[in-house]
Parts: C-alpha cells; structure tokens; sequence
C-alpha cells in the first residue's frame, strides 16, 4: 500500500521540478564530454512514477529498467558498452544496468555501490548534483576500463529520458 501511495501523491509533480530544461542539458553535456574519453554509451532516464496497474502487476526497479534497458536499445552497440542510468522518482530507486561488455570487466558490486551512493545522494541532496555526481564517477569507470579509440562513434543520443 507504501508502494501505491508514494506512486500516486509523489512522483508526478517532482520531475519538472527537480529536472527543469536546464538541469536536463547539463546532464546531457555531463554525458556528451565523459563520452569522448571512453567507448562506452551513457544513457540517462528517468521516470516520474508507476501506474496502479503496474504496481499491482508487481513492478520493481530493477525489472523496469531492464525493460527500459531493453526499449532503448542501450545493448546495440558495436562493443556491448552501453549504461543505463535509469532512476524512478516516486520511490527514489536507482538502478544501473551495464551490458555485457562492460559487465565482463567492472564487476556488479561496483554498479551496486554507485546506486547506493546516488540513492543516498537523492535523499539528502540535489537530485540533478546526484546524477551528476554518479555520471562522473561512471564516465572514469568506463575512461579506466574502456578508453576511447581513435574512432570513437556516437551510438546512442546524450538526451536524458523522461519516461
């Protein structure tokens, strides 16, 4: 019933005030630049809150950004690099999704600590700080671990998602 609540009085009026235009450009040039010094596709998105529907069919976090993960194509790229940073605003859950690339060589308890921190960032902070914040940390992950090549295309769009 927790769960129902927060998504129907919470979430819906958060977003555009917590992400207004300029916030969201800020993320999407905090995506743009971290991208050149590494291979790897960033891909923010950010939903304001479940449907009833939804959360009585038993949605969680994880399995939503999974489903994002999966309708944004984040895993068509070149070298499997794609990361979702995908945060439900309602409930305050974070959740990063690496593919298969970038799984190989970071392991999961380092994208479980960066969502730990961004949650803790989110409830004590400025939402777009903490966004900021975790995209940084992931863009010198992926600098260390994927570092751009000569030829770096540009796979996926830097604009955050509003879902």
């Amino acid at each position: 019933m927790n769960r129902i609540l927060k998504n129907l009085f919470s979430g819906w009026f958060q977003l555009s005030r917590w992400f207004p235009s300029d916030r969201m450009k800020a993320i999407r040039d905090a995506i743009a630049e971290g991208e050149r010094g590494h291979a790897g596709e960033l891909c923010f998105a950010v939903e304001a809150r479940y449907s009833p529907f939804a959360l009585m069919a038993g949605i969680h976090t994880r399995g939503r950004a999974e489903q994002v993960f999966s309708a944004l194509r984040i895993w068509d790229t070149a070298e499997n690099s794609g990361v979702l940073v995908y945060l439900q605003l309602a409930e305050r859950r974070v959740e990063i999704i690496a593919d298969r690339g970038i799984a190989a060589k970071v392991p999961q308890a380092c994208w479980d600590a960066l969502c730990a921190d961004f949650a803790e960032a989110m409830r004590h902070g400025e939402p777009d700080r903490a966004v900021l914040d975790c995209l940084s940390r992931i863009n010198a992950l992926l600098t260390q671990h994927f570092p751009a090549s000569a030829d770096n295309p540009k796979e996926l769009p830097d604009e955050p998602v509003i879902l």
